[in-house]
């Protein structure tokens, strides 16, 4: 349990979530507040969130931006972690955190995430350290209200050392269906040109400039799947 002047609430957004969110409330626990925010579940979220309890507050989607950023003001503390379903935080990370509160000398602060790949972390593609924001204080920064590929705003900022656990894909199928809602959520106006161009390049970057080939097959297909990412965006 946290023992800093400084309490701390961790978010999680969720729908559906049953296969992850036990796991990622149990890495959480040493805070002051574990709650979800949920977007219609029709599975077993909302009740294993309670039976390990955590508090559940209901948003019809939002868009992630919105409905990040949402989950962030129903906090009960100022100093928030904002934590996906498929993310644990390691014990070295949890201890870390608690440090840090005890005289925070940043309103936010970048952890480095450690993306699991068909059951093989990864640490090439450019897929790691993979920093992102996601503690900090919410009276000095906010989500952008952007529909994917959302991130906090804010100043002041500062890294620390240990990773989030992230269980990215369990399987190419899941891969390539994410990557394809995300193409939609994210799309460009159509360019033909890009559209031939850019997943090559996109290919090369993290196959040979990011060292993917260091993983092997893991790296190639991370690295073939995210041009066809690329391709999609110009298409739709």
């Amino acid at each position: 349990m946290n023992t800093s002047t400084n309490k701390l609430s961790i978010v999680i957004i969720t729908k559906n979530e049953q296969k992850f969110i036990a796991d990622a409330i149990k890495s959480s626990l040493f805070a002051d507040e574990v709650l979800i925010l949920d977007s219609g579940s029709t599975d077993d979220t909302v009740s294993i969130t309670k039976e390990l309890g955590g508090k559940v507050f209901q948003q019809e989607w939002l868009g992630f931006g919105k409905q990040k950023q949402k989950a962030v003001e129903l906090a009960s503390n100022d100093w928030v972690f904002v934590l996906d379903s498929d993310e644990r935080i390691s014990h070295k990370l949890q201890d870390e955190i608690l440090q840090e509160l005890q005289n925070p000398k940043f309103d936010g602060y970048f952890i480095p995430r450690l993306n699991n790949f068909f059951g093989k972390d990864i640490k090439t593609c450019g897929l790691y350290p993979d920093y992102t924001i996601r503690l900090f204080n919410r009276q000095k920064g906010k989500f952008s209200e952007v529909e994917v590929h959302e991130s906090v705003q804010i100043t002041n900022t500062s890294h620390l050392k240990n990773d989030i656990i992230h269980l990215a894909y369990d399987s190419i199928e899941e891969f390539i269906t994410k990557q394809n809602n995300y193409s939609t959520l994210n799309h460009k106006k159509r360019n033909m040109i890009k559209a031939i161009i850019n997943p090559y390049w996109t290919f090369f970057k993290l196959f040979i400039l990011k060292r993917g080939f260091l993983d092997g097959w893991h790296g190639f297909v991370i690295s073939k799947l995210y041009a066809q990412y690329t391709f999609w965006k110009y298409i739709k």
